[in-house]
């Protein structure tokens, strides 16, 4: 049995809802971003107080098959932007329709209905977040942080991160003045 969980996106969220499953003891199989593989049906009453306790981490179960398709996109969004060693080597259409097993014109028309923003613009969001994260923390200079996220060139990545948060990359690095934003909330 699968349960989809909305908000989980980095490996601490994992962590935090393992937490929950192992204070209930309710036993599980496997833990990745959004999805939560138990080894048995739970209860009703199992299930109230799972949703309580991650409730109370700012998690939620997805009980409608909307919800549930729309958080497993950011979720492999998230993944892949954030947590991927390499670069994706396709679209991301083509990614998320082989990974959700969807054709890609349902699942942008679905994400821009109930998100009120289209995938591609979501992708973007989520990258100038990542962008953030690398030249806050110095890890990787531009040219770098264009080829690790996919972009074309510096110039480019350089024109969306302006016109996503009204600086450039240096400014930003210089002032170290640019909020991040929490990833659920891009």
């Amino acid at each position: 049995m699968e349960i989809l969980i909305k908000n989980m996106v980095c490996p601490r969220c994992i962590e935090a809802v393992k937490q929950s499953l192992d204070l209930l003891d309710i036993p599980y199989e496997s833990i990745v971003l959004g999805k939560v593989k138990l080894k048995s049906p739970l209860s009703t009453d199992k299930k109230t107080r799972l949703s309580a306790s991650i409730d109370a981490k700012g998690f939620e179960i997805l009980e409608s098959k909307n919800s549930a398709l729309i958080s497993q996109i950011k979720s492999q969004l998230i993944e892949q932007i954030h947590h991927a060693d390499k670069s994706l080597g396709e679209n991301f259409s083509t990614f998320l329709a082989e990974k959700l097993d969807h054709e890609y014109t349902s699942l942008s028309r679905l994400f821009s209905q109930v998100e009120g923003v289209t995938i591609e613009r979501y992708i973007t969001r989520q990258k100038i977040e990542r962008v953030k994260e690398l030249l806050f923390y110095d890890q990787l200079n531009l040219s770098e942080i264009a080829s690790k996220l996919g972009y074309s060139s510096v110039a480019y990545l350089s024109a969306q991160f302006k016109k996503e948060t009204g600086m450039t990359p240096s400014e930003f690095k210089r002032n170290h003045s640019g909020k991040r934003t929490s990833l659920d909330q891009v």
